[in-house]
């Protein structure tokens, strides 16, 4: 995989838009938080469908590939500057040490269930809209290296 020179700066421009979604879809839900971090799983939700959409439907042989780097720009930047496990992670904690362990296992039941429901609706509309029967893998090529890649 060839890097440029602006693949850094563009991964971190994509992280910043996606911690101003993640930072204004919170706030959007802020009602709707009180006994569970609905948030957090909204956003774990609809980050993981992304990532698995645009995942598919972009790599290499699929029906809209796009470079690498917008790859990384999008999965890497935007998806990982949206995405909040560290949050999902401290607010489970805190459930946890504020003595609603029922609360904190529900939080982590649903972000669990809900995150790999939608990476399997995220997959499965992609990989029906590039009419392939088998999809590539997820990670393919982004998080491998290349010394590693299949043949």
């Amino acid at each position: 995989m060839q890097m440029t020179f602006l693949t850094p700066l563009s991964i971190a421009v994509g992280g910043a838009i996606g911690t101003l979604l993640r930072y204004y879809t919170g706030l959007l839900m802020m009602g709707w938080s009180q006994r569970l971090p609905w948030a957090t799983i909204f956003i774990n939700t609809t980050g993981s469908f992304a990532i698995a959409f645009f995942g598919i439907l972009t790599v290499t042989g699929a029906r809209f590939p796009v470079s690498n780097e917008m790859r990384l720009i999008f999965m890497v930047g935007i998806c990982g500057g949206y995405t909040t496990f560290s949050s999902f992670s401290l607010q489970t904690l805190d459930l946890l040490r504020n003595g609603a362990p029922g609360r904190a296992f529900m939080n982590v039941a649903l972000s669990l269930l809900f995150g790999l429901g939608a990476v399997t609706a995220g997959y499965l509309c992609a990989t029906s809209l590039n009419n392939r029967q088998n999809a590539p893998a997820l990670a393919a090529p982004m998080d491998r290296p290349a010394a590693q890649e299949e043949n």
